[in-house]
C-alpha cells in the first residue's frame, strides 16, 4: 500500500498506523511524496521530513515533482483548471505512477472526518445538488484509492500522534484566510459545533455517507439508461430521441449531465445547462441546434440527437 505522505499530521499518523499494523494483516507499506514546487524551501523540508519518516518506519519512500503552473499554462482559458485543480490532477497521477513502479495495489490518502465536514459545508454554501452532499468518497471507482481515516476526527489523529511520539510539519498555507476552506475551518465550524451541535462532524459524515450510498445506487440506474440511449459515432454522441417527455425530471437531468461527461464537458455542466438540454431533448424540432460549453452543440436530426463539437465530422460548420 502506497501512503500519500505530505509530512503533515494526518498522513504521518496514517503511515505509522499502517506500517505498524499487526503482521496478520499482511500490509506492506511505502510512502509516496508529491513535491508541487509551490512553497520553496518549505516544500523541500516537507520532502526531507517524509524521507526521515520512511527511514524511521523502515519503509521505502518515493518522491515525484510536478508542475501545476505548467499544467495551467496549457489549453484555452475556458478549459484551464485552477491551480488547486491542476495540483490535484497531477498529484493523483503521480501517486498512481509511483504505485505502479512500487507494485502497490492500493493508494491510501489521509482524508479524515474534518475534511469531510468541510467539503460538505463548502459545497452546500457554494451551491450543490444532492451528489455534492456525498462529499469525499471512501474509495475511487476502480478501488485503487482508499481513504481509511474518513470517519476519524482530526483531534483523534493528534492524540494518536502524541501518544506515539510522532512529529509532523504544519503547512503554513493552512492558516491563510485566502482560502475558503481555511476560513470555514477557523471561523465557522467551531461556532456551529458550539452553538448548534457538538457532534457536527459525525452528523455531516453520516449525511455524506447516506447520500453517497443513494448516489451509487442512482448512478447504476443512470448508467443503464444512458447505455440504452447513447451510442458513440466518432467525435459525436448519438442520443435516442424517444421517450424523453415521459422520463422523471431528475433522471432526465442526470442523463443530460452524463451526456456532457461522455463528451468531455462534465466539469462545465451547470444547472442552467442541464435544464436547457432537458427541454431541448423533450421538444426540439428537426434542424434545431443548442450551443453548449467548450464548443459543443446538440443537434436535432430526423433519426435523433447528436452531441459533439461545433465542427461536424465532414468539416462543415
Amino acid at each position: 500500500m502506497l501512503v500519500a505522505a505530505s509530512a503533515g499530521l494526518d498522513s504521518t499518523v496514517l503511515a505509522h498506523a499502517l506500517a505498524t499494523a499487526p503482521r496478520r494483516l499482511r500490509i506492506e507499506v511505502a510512502l509516496g511524496h508529491v513535491h508541487h514546487g509551490l512553497r520553496g524551501a518549505e516544500a523541500d523540508a516537507d520532502a526531507e521530513a517524509v524521507a526521515a519518516l520512511g527511514a524511521k518506519l523502515g519503509v521505502p519512500v518515493c518522491v515525484r515533482r510536478i508542475d501545476p503552473r505548467g499544467r495551467r499554462a496549457a489549453g484555452s482559458s475556458r478549459a484551464r483548471p485552477t491551480l488547486q485543480e491542476a495540483a490535484r490532477e497531477l498529484r493523483y497521477g503521480a501517486l498512481r505512477e509511483m504505485a505502479r513502479e512500487l507494485g502497490a495495489s492500493r493508494i491510501a490518502t489521509a482524508h479524515h472526518a474534518d475534511d469531510q465536514a468541510e467539503t460538505v459545508l463548502l459545497r452546500l454554501l457554494r451551491g450543490t445538488g444532492p451528489d455534492g452532499l456525498a462529499g469525499i468518497p471512501e474509495r475511487s471507482p476502480d478501488g485503487v484509492l482508499v481513504r481509511p481515516l474518513l470517519r476519524i476526527p482530526r483531534e483523534a489523529l493528534r492524540r494518536y500522534a502524541e501518544t506515539h511520539g510522532l512529529g509532523w510539519r504544519e503547512d503554513s498555507s493552512n492558516a491563510s484566510p485566502r482560502y475558503a476552506r481555511n476560513r470555514l475551518r477557523a471561523r465557522w465550524i467551531p461556532g456551529l459545533a458550539a452553538d448548534f451541535n457538538p457532534r457536527l462532524l459525525r452528523v455531516l459524515a453520516d449525511l455524506a455517507e447516506a447520500q453517497r450510498r443513494d448516489t451509487e445506487w442512482i448512478a447504476t440506474a443512470v448508467t443503464r439508461e444512458a447505455d440504452a440511449r447513447f451510442s458513440r459515432e466518432g467525435a459525436w454522441l448519438r442520443i435516442d430521441a424517444t421517450g424523453w417527455t415521459w422520463l422523471p425530471e431528475a433522471l432526465a437531468r442526470r442523463l443530460a449531465r452524463e451526456a456532457l461527461v461522455r463528451s468531455g464537458a462534465g466539469r462545465h455542466a451547470t444547472r442552467a445547462h442541464l435544464e436547457r438540454i432537458q427541454r431541448f431533448l423533450c421538444a426540439a424540432r428537426t434542424g434545431k441546434v443548442l450551443e453548449l460549453p467548450v464548443g459543443l452543440r446538440l443537434v436535432r436530426e430526423r433519426q435523433g440527437y447528436r452531441l459533439g463539437p461545433s465542427v461536424s465530422p465532414e468539416g462543415a460548420c
